[in-house]
Order: structure tokens, then C-alpha cells, then sequence
């Protein structure tokens, strides 16, 4: 692993929250440049070191976000007033994937679920 990759894995397992490619660059402080920052994520999603999802947001638009594979599953709230994630915590879904599998045959290998609106906060201060 060259030493771009295992800055950008380290960026991704230091944070609580995904990352955009732009997030996982600024915490890196100039380390390297953002097309390094792309190819790494890219190589670590390919190596089964990271996973990601496209959030699509009203205020930012369409991004991929970054989470390390090493830290547990998560699922995500994402705050479109303050662009804030909060962690809904540990999978919840594997008894209804489970029941899909056996109902319509399949076999599911990985999921992704995030949930958007307006945090607490926000919501408080509309």
C-alpha cells in the first residue's frame, strides 16, 4: 500500500462520519493532492478497504461519500439544512433483508441506507 492510500484509509478511520473525497482531502492538510485523494478512495473501495454511497442532497447536490470498511455498518441520518450526518448506529435491517432473501430467492450481499430531512436542531430553529 503506498503511502497516499494508507493516509487516506487513516482519514476515513479517525472520522465518525462519512467523508466526500473534498472531506477526506482537507483532513490530509495538503499530504496530497485531490486526484491522489480520488485514486486512493477508488483503490480502497476495489480492495474492500472503504465503501461508499451517492447522497443526493437539495442544498449541495449529488456527492459519494466514504466510510472505512474496518468500523462496524452503519446507517446514517443527513441533515439537508446544516449538511450535518448523525449515526443511527449499528444495522438494524438484517432480519428484513434475511426475510427477503428467503422470500424472493435472493442473496444479498450488501446494503446501503441513509435517511435525509432536518435534524433537531434545524428543525428548532425554523
Amino acid at each position: 500500500m503506498t503511502r497516499a492510500r494508507a493516509a487516506v484509509l487513516a482519514a476515513l478511520e479517525s472520522t465518525v462520519e462519512p467523508l466526500s473525497a473534498a472531506g477526506v482531502a482537507s483532513r490530509m492538510a495538503g499530504a496530497c493532492d485531490q486526484a491522489t485523494v480520488y485514486r486512493a478512495l477508488h483503490h480502497l473501495e476495489e480492495a474492500g478497504l472503504a465503501e461508499s454511497f451517492v447522497l443526493h442532497c437539495a442544498m449541495h447536490g449529488v456527492e459519494r461519500y466514504y466510510a472505512a470498511t474496518s468500523s462496524p455498518h452503519r446507517h446514517w441520518f443527513h441533515c439537508e439544512s446544516c449538511h450535518r450526518f448523525v449515526d443511527l448506529g449499528a444495522c438494524r435491517l438484517g432480519g428484513l433483508v434475511s426475510e427477503l432473501e428467503r422470500e424472493r430467492g435472493l442473496r444479498v450481499t450488501r446494503h446501503t441506507m441513509y435517511l435525509t430531512g432536518v435534524c433537531g436542531d434545524c428543525a428548532a430553529r425554523e
